[in-house]
């Protein structure tokens, strides 16, 4: 994990992980712990699926500390970075004005609950890396707006956990993990106008608590929307 709204390391999930409090208090606690929760680099699979991309139009979903989409306007995209929390959100904003010359110009961060509210426009590329959170979210609902903010010829790409690390025990969760299959069916997507990618699972190497390496199986589901 790097950004986005990606499950805490601990595994917690389901009703435990934000106790009376809001989504929005859980995540604003959560990124006050430090100034940087996660590691400052771009998703993998984001580098990997987006360097051959034109650079256009771009939403980040769940941006977090803003990595993904420092790294996306560094590239030359025109990007609307969303998170519902405001403690990130001015975290990625000092991040963006430490870059490169010209990044923070190109990047517009905007706070949204995307349970209630949603980026306008449309966009040559929606990212959506762990867009996970331990209480109730739609994802389900929220990745079918993300493709519907996909522009002709666009790309919508979704990364997500597929279980739990290998240094977790074994037990059942609240949250589903749902395979790449499960994602692609689930946005519904209208026949003859879109093409699928990529659907597959990855293992990844991820750094344990106790600093020793680990595993953890991702998924990644890559889709285009046809041109007109």
């Amino acid at each position: 994990m790097t950004d986005g709204q990606a499950f805490p390391d601990n595994g917690t999930t389901g009703s435990e992980g934000t106790g009376s409090g809001t989504n929005e208090e859980f995540w604003d606690s959560r990124y006050g712990e430090s100034e940087r929760i996660w590691s400052g680099k771009p998703n993998t699979v984001l580098v990997r699926e987006a360097s051959g991309l034109a650079p256009g139009r771009a939403l980040d979903l769940g941006c977090g500390e803003g990595a993904d989409a420092i790294w996306l306007a560094g590239q030359g995209w025109r990007v609307t970075a969303c998170d519902i929390s405001g403690v990130a959100l001015a975290k990625a904003r000092r991040h963006a004005a430490a870059a490169d010359e010209g990044v923070a110009e190109r990047v517009d961060w905007q706070r949204h609950d995307f349970g209630t509210s949603f980026p306008t426009g449309t966009y040559d590329l929606v990212s959506a890396q762990f867009l996970h959170s331990p209480d109730d979210m739609p994802r389900e609902k929220i990745l079918r707006a993300a493709a519907a903010a996909v522009a002709p010829g666009g790309v919508l790409l979704i990364v997500g956990h597929a279980g739990l690390p290998s240094w977790e025990p074994e037990r059942d969760i609240e949250v589903h993990l749902p395979t790449p299959d499960e994602v692609v069916e689930s946005l519904e997507l209208a026949d003859g106008e879109w093409e699928v990618l990529l659907s597959e699972e990855h293992e990844r190497i991820q750094t344990r608590p106790d600093g020793q390496p680990g595993t953890r199986t991702d998924n990644a589901v890559k889709v285009r929307r046809r041109a007109v």
